[in-house]
């Protein structure tokens, strides 16, 4: 057989070759083998079967990073700077003058570019330079190009997979928490609606988990508790600190407890929780069917809005202490105490109520929140209207946190004459 015939059959033994590995190649990619496996199996072909001796593979995800390195030392690893380095080269480059003497030590830079931007580079160098011949990286270049591309693309595809595999896990633990944070909103159904008081409530987390509270708690036959917070920052630590707020608050919200005992231990036990990284605002009251006395302590949450209907006087209910969670111990609290003497209307509210953004950053909107509420409308009729007025439920872009309301309506009794 003369040379030209073993050329051609050494041709097509290369050729046969390269198909088989690319078919065997894809038929892994296909299997969902792992990422280690695949860069394995990438090596193997280019040391065993190519004569390939150093091979780098850089890859950005976020960050660059080394996911392969064969045949080179630390020493030459920790000289490369890819965006110093390589991010010049978006074709095919071969190694001859490049600045920093390391990267002679390679022969070619293989840039895989996804969409115009590079995702990857691939360093590969000879095992013995000085042999005679072709070197196996020009002989095979255009090889190693196409299967670098589908090895760099199968990884990639790996990590969006895994990646929306772990948002979907996420999405799914979010709508479980939000299911949970539903339950410990008292149903209306639930709430105080009689003859003394007639309580109307809101709840619009502003994303799946929010950081807003407020509950009624029957104390005894003539006093009612009832709570409003708000957890500082947002998502699933935000609603879980606040899930252990209620839970405390329940187990101490007694009428063997003062409101500024109940306070200072929850204070304690935010504090034993959150380490001082999170803080919870809190409007905590008693109210009392006979005396007609609301007790409350206001521990730095949005002032509640009293308003008498009778005498046209609107009060601010203030009184009390800073958030709690934010100091070791509450150096001063003042409870407070409002007698209701006619017909009046309290409304409560979270801070995503009145905070709203706009062009200018973020504006308070309280002036609004009075002027519709100081009427003699029933407190349920004030809410539809702020709803509305506010464009909550339409998704105002002006609205950035979670929104809570709590309205009651204090009734004043006819007193019954014997004739």
């Amino acid at each position: 057989m003369n040379i030209f015939g073993k050329a051609s059959i050494n041709r097509l033994k290369l050729s046969t070759f390269k198909l088989n590995t690319l078919l065997t190649v894809t038929e892994a990619i296909n299997d969902n083998l792992p990422t280690d496996e695949l860069l394995k199996r990438y090596e193997n072909v280019l040391r065993e079967d190519l004569n390939i001796g150093k091979i780098l593979i850089f890859k950005f995800d976020k960050s660059w990073n080394l996911i392969l390195s064969s045949g080179c030392s630390q020493e030459i690893i920790k000289h490369i700077d890819v965006e110093k380095d390589l991010l010049i080269h978006r074709e095919i480059s071969f190694i001859t003058g490049s600045p920093n003497p390391i990267l002679r030590e390679f022969d070619n830079i293989i840039p895989i570019i996804n969409k115009d931007i590079p995702v990857a580079f691939v360093l590969i160098g000879d095992i013995d330079e000085e042999k005679a011949g072709v070197s196996p990286t020009i002989k095979h270049l255009h090889f190693i190009q196409t299967l670098s591309n589908i090895i760099i693309v199968a990884i990639e595809n790996i990590r969006l997979y895994e990646e929306s595999l772990k948002q979907e896990a996420l999405k799914k633990e979010l709508e479980l928490a939000s299911k949970m944070q539903y339950m410990l909103i008292p149903d209306r159904t639930a709430l105080p609606n009689n003859d003394e008081i007639m309580v109307s409530p809101f709840y619009h987390p502003h994303s799946e988990v929010g950081g807003d509270y407020y509950d009624f708690i029957q104390l005894n036959d003539n006093e009612v508790g009832f709570c409003i917070a708000d957890v500082s920052g947002k998502g699933i630590s935000a609603a879980l600190l606040m899930s252990n707020f209620q839970a405390n608050l329940r187990a101490l919200f007694t009428t063997d407890l003062s409101l500024a005992e109940i306070v200072r231990k929850l204070n304690k036990r935010i504090m034993a929780n959150a380490k001082g990284e999170k803080f919870i605002t809190l409007f905590i009251a008693k109210y009392n069917y006979k005396t007609k006395t609301l007790d409350y302590v206001n521990a730095g949450h949005n002032p509640p809005i009293f308003y008498d209907k009778e005498e046209k006087k609107l009060i601010f209910l203030r009184t009390g202490c800073v958030g709690l969670g934010m100091l070791e111990e509450i150096p001063l609290l003042e409870p407070g105490t409002l007698q209701i003497k006619n017909k009046s209307k309290l409304f409560c509210y979270t801070d995503g109520l009145v905070e709203l953004a706009n062009e200018k950053g973020v504006v308070l909107g309280t002036k609004k929140i009075e002027k519709l509420i100081t009427n003699n409308n029933q407190i349920d009729e004030d809410i539809n209207n702020i709803i509305k007025e506010q464009k909550i439920l339409e998704g105002s872009a002006a609205i950035f946190d979670d929104i809570s309301i709590i309205g009651i309506e204090f009734f004043r009794k006819k007193k019954i004459t014997n004739f």
